[in-house]
């Protein structure tokens, strides 16, 4: 099951977070902090699936944003993965030369729905 879905640039500033099981807004802070540290602090060459204390991380970069979704112990990494790609993919055909700033405030009421 997917724990959350946030979209982070490089600088490590949240432009999109959604969550999809209630965690208190200051435990959110801490947590998009420290998930963001670590997928930002990894090379390309290591592995985009990161284990963190009770749940896994799954990252990709586009451009200047990651991708990162949260994800608990019985989720398939691989399909995760994909699903981030083939999300991607709909932004891509469904807005022309989308932007960093275009993404924070349209792909919100996307998710949202």
């Amino acid at each position: 099951m997917i724990k959350f879905f946030l979209m982070v640039n490089k600088q490590g500033q949240t432009r999109l977070s959604r969550y999809y099981e209630h965690v208190e807004i200051n435990k959110r802070t801490m947590l998009e902090a420290e998930v963001i540290k670590n997928c930002l602090s990894r090379s390309k060459d290591e592995c985009s699936f990161i284990e963190y204390k009770d749940f896994k991380l799954v990252y990709r970069q586009y451009a200047a944003l990651f991708i990162v979704v949260g994800i608990d112990q019985t989720e398939n990494e691989m399909a995760v993965y994909e699903l981030i790609h083939n999300f991607v993919e709909v932004l891509d055909k469904y807005f022309s030369r989308v932007s960093e700033l275009d993404v924070s405030f349209s792909v919100s009421e996307i998710l949202l729905l």
